[in-house]
This record gives structure tokens, C-alpha cells and sequence, in this order.
């Protein structure tokens, strides 16, 4: 079964941008619907973007849409997460998570109510914190 490890997360001030990186083992990437959740303290984990096993449809959160950007490259077994713009609302652990419950059907006006479901991953990587400095 497919692992997953995200990394690039730290501290920026507000303003700045940083790139998460996650990196699949055990698997091919290229066959994973995959999404980028974050975990803010005292909250609910919420989707904050996602992208097709193909890469040819992505989905964004109305929080991070026109500062994140999703991209893959399945060549390299690796999904990444462009944040720019970072605000203090912006810290949170963030997670990359994998999964092929999305049906091909939904990867198209429907991908972002399902995508943004945490049942549609199966394989979740253990997250990186990602701060941001007032």
C-alpha cells in the first residue's frame, strides 16, 4: 500500500509563502486522487485543496483560493502545495492524504464535494506544522 510523508512545513512571517511537498512510497502516486487538509489547534480538520489522480482538475477552499496552488508530479511520486500569501489564520498542521474512492465520474463538476470528504482517503501521512508570525 501507498505512504505518504509531507515535509517543507516551518515558520514565515505573515506575508510570505512556503511549499509542502508530499512525497509517495509503496505505490504510484499517479493512481490517487489526492487532498491537502490542515489542522488549525482547538479546530476541525478542513479540506484545503485537492487534485485528480490525473491532475486534471484541482479544487481549493474558499480560505486559500488565489494564494495555494496544487501540483503534481507523478513522475516524481510527488504532490506539492504552493502557499503564498501566509496569514496567522494560515497555521495548522497539514496533512496530505491519498485515496481511489473518488469515482471517475466525480472528477468532473462534482469533484469538490467529494473531494473534500476525509472518507474518500484511505493513506494519510503524519502531517507537518506550518506557523505564521503575525
Amino acid at each position: 500500500q501507498v505512504q505518504v510523508v509531507e515535509s517543507g512545513g516551518g515558520l514565515v512571517q505573515s506575508g510570505g509563502s512556503l511549499s509542502l511537498s508530499c512525497a509517495a512510497s509503496g505505490g504510484t502516486l499517479g493512481t490517487y486522487d489526492i487532498a491537502w487538509f490542515r489542522q488549525a489547534p482547538g479546530k476541525e480538520r478542513e479540506a484545503v485543496s485537492c487534485t485528480t489522480d490525473r491532475g486534471d482538475n484541482e479544487w481549493y477552499s474558499g480560505s486559500v483560493k488565489g494564494r495555494f496552488i496544487v501540483s503534481r508530479d507523478n513522475a516524481k511520486n510527488t504532490v506539492y502545495l504552493r502557499m503564498n500569501g501566509l496569514t496567522p489564520d494560515d497555521t495548522a498542521v497539514y496533512y496530505c492524504a491519498a485515496g481511489t474512492k473518488i469515482p471517475a465520474w466525480a472528477h468532473g463538476s462534482f469533484y469538490a464535494t467529494f473531494c473534500m470528504d476525509d472518507t474518500k482517503y484511505d493513506y494519510w501521512g503524519q502531517g507537518t506544522q506550518v506557523t505564521v508570525s503575525p
